[in-house]
């Protein structure tokens, strides 16, 4: 895997994670972007440079901050450093972080813009046709609040293209929201979405991340584009 760093500073990393990667390792064994930034980190670490002659060995700090489903591709972020991973931590807390994803959805909603507001709870579902053994669902009376807003960029009626601020960060929940919405995600179809080309993914993805340095009082905008697969379901 080629590692696509989008920036970089001494408490800090921002990656892009492909679809079908895990944020992070688990039991499976299968890669993981924790993983390969790890191993960037390794590797520019000991590598020799005039700032380091020796290629200094020795292990490196990774914290993860936030995680993408397997099936979903974007923005994610790491620290470097303890003192990074406490200081973004604090700023995901506050919800001082801002996420943008786009995502193509089934249909189209009856409104332009939106807000929804739900009461989700992460279960442990019984099938083994999927990844993850766990999923959420609308429940109103032990759910935790998800709250997210939407704008249609796109739409030709049987698909739409969505724009969408997280608000909050619960499991699931762009994909379970939309799906209690009537209009699951294109390729998910643990939510009910249709299945598409690519197996391995969801037609979701972050394409913005904006938060302040560790150390400073300074604002970083990142962005990418959406995958180019999705171009032939938004003609």
């Amino acid at each position: 895997m080629q590692l696509q760093v989008l920036y970089e500073d001494n408490h800090l990393i921002a990656v892009v994670k492909p679809s079908g990667i895990l944020s992070q390792g688990d039991k499976t064994g299968d890669p993981s972007i924790f993983d390969e930034v790890k191993k960037y980190l390794m590797e520019k670490k000991n590598k020799k440079t005039p700032s380091n002659p020796s290629g200094q060995a020795g292990n490196v700090f990774v914290g993860l901050l936030h995680r993408l489903d397997r099936p979903v591709s974007g923005i994610i972020l790491f620290a470097k450093t303890s003192k990074g991973a406490s200081r973004l931590s604090e700023q995901f807390r506050n919800h001082a972080i801002e996420k943008i994803y786009y995502a193509i959805v089934v249909g189209q909603p009856k409104q332009k813009r939106g807000i929804l507001v739900d009461k989700i709870q992460k279960s442990k579902i019984k099938s083994q046709n999927y990844n993850s053994k766990f999923k959420s669902t609308i429940q109103d009376s032990t759910g935790k609040e998800a709250l997210l807003q939407y704008e249609i960029v796109k739409t030709d009626g049987k698909y739409s293209l969505l724009k969408i601020k997280l608000e909050t960060g619960k499991f699931h929940q762009i994909r379970a929201q939309l799906a209690a919405a009537g209009h699951p995600v294109l390729g998910d179809v643990k939510y009910g979405g249709p299945k598409w080309d690519n197996p391995k993914a969801i037609a979701l993805c972050a394409t913005n991340l904006s938060f302040q340095t560790a150390t400073e009082d300074k604002m970083i905008n990142l962005s990418i584009e959406m995958p180019k697969e999705w171009s032939k379901y938004l003609v």
